[in-house]
């Protein structure tokens, strides 16, 4: 009896915090669903100015996200022209085809050699021919003036690992002379460095400049509920409570940017697509200007939130220590 007794309450004993623990849990979500839906019909109630502040966050985060596109489309032509980046090689005048496949072959198992193409002498004859239009000027010639070359397509077309498999090739046997040229390679990947530095300070100047507009927005809307706020603190309110449906406005200020900047940014490549696919046309190639796609878009808008969220986080935490209950 007395066994049962003592186990009794400290059973009940254990419920109780339990009980306690879950019903605070519940209170602190159904706070936070009431925060979520209030600060959203506020901005509803004011829809001007919400409009008006979503799309100065679009603005600001569009010129980095735009900036992106166009660099992932240097990248995509940059991957094109990596694939044109070869180097021919020239075989002596008195190699003859024989001998110029080995060494097509030789040339092939270099390292850092992904492919190889052999020319004949009578093939480059003929390229040279197709191209000049000049086939009755050099059928008149007794002997093909013409060596062998080998096109060389290396694994690395960084400018040095190319210059350093050049002067590899070089030293073989039969080889004459190894053409490359490496200035408009360079060139471009400079390019492609400063267009990624640039967006990142685009991306960190903009990203400053929505914690700005969200932080003000903020400000006047702690302003103007500032005695509610002196009200619910006199009454035991922490500053995380009062803290709370702003962190939920400047989130949905900051989500609604985004979406407006993806919608901006749709209806932009949309307009520039058709003129952007007949200049490349006009060039003979066919070219598309990429979108954000899924996983980007999604980015975007977590990024956009985060802003929102983390400007009014620092408007409302500076403005809650200058607010002190009458």
């Amino acid at each position: 009896m007395s066994e049962r007794q003592s186990t009794g309450p400290s059973r009940r004993g254990a419920q109780k915090p339990t009980r306690r623990s879950s019903g605070g849990g519940r209170a602190w979500l159904r706070h936070h669903r009431a925060m979520m839906s209030d600060s959203a019909l506020r901005l509803v109630r004011r829809p001007i100015s919400t409009l008006l502040t979503m799309l100065a966050i679009a603005i600001a985060l569009i010129l980095p996200a735009g900036l992106w596109l166009a660099l992932d489309s240097a990248r995509l032509v940059d991957a094109e022209l990596d694939e044109s980046a070869t180097l021919t090689v020239y075989f002596d005048a008195d190699v003859d085809e024989s001998r110029a496949m080995s060494l097509a072959a030789e040339v092939g198992e270099q390292s850092g050699v992904a492919g190889t193409r052999l020319v004949t002498a009578a093939e480059g004859l003929a390229e040279f021919q197709q191209t000049l239009g000049v086939e009755d000027a050099l059928s008149q010639l007794d002997t093909n003036p013409l060596p062998a070359s080998v096109v060389v397509t290396p694994d690395d077309t960084d400018p040095a690992a190319v210059q350093s498999l050049s002067q590899r090739l070089q030293t073989l046997d039969g080889v004459d002379e190894v053409r490359l040229d490496l200035a408009w390679l360079d060139r471009l990947q400079q390019l492609a460095a400063v267009g990624q530095r640039v967006a990142l300070a685009l991306a960190l100047l903009f990203g400053l400049g929505v914690l700005l507009v969200v932080g003000n927005t903020v400000r006047l809307a702690v302003e103007s509920r500032r005695q509610e706020i002196e009200v619910v603190t006199l009454i035991g309110a922490t500053h995380a409570f009062v803290r709370r449906p702003f962190l939920y406005s400047g989130a949905w200020y900051g989500l609604g940017g985004g979406v407006l900047a993806l919608v901006m940014l749709v209806v932009g490549g949309n307009w520039l697509a058709s003129p952007v696919a007949a200049l490349a046309e006009s060039y003979g190639a066919q070219f598309a200007l990429p979108s954000l796609g899924t996983t980007h878009s999604a980015f975007l808008l977590l990024f956009s939130t985060l802003l929102g969220w983390l400007g009014a986080w620092l408007a409302v935490g500076r403005h809650l220590a200058d607010i002190k209950p009458r």
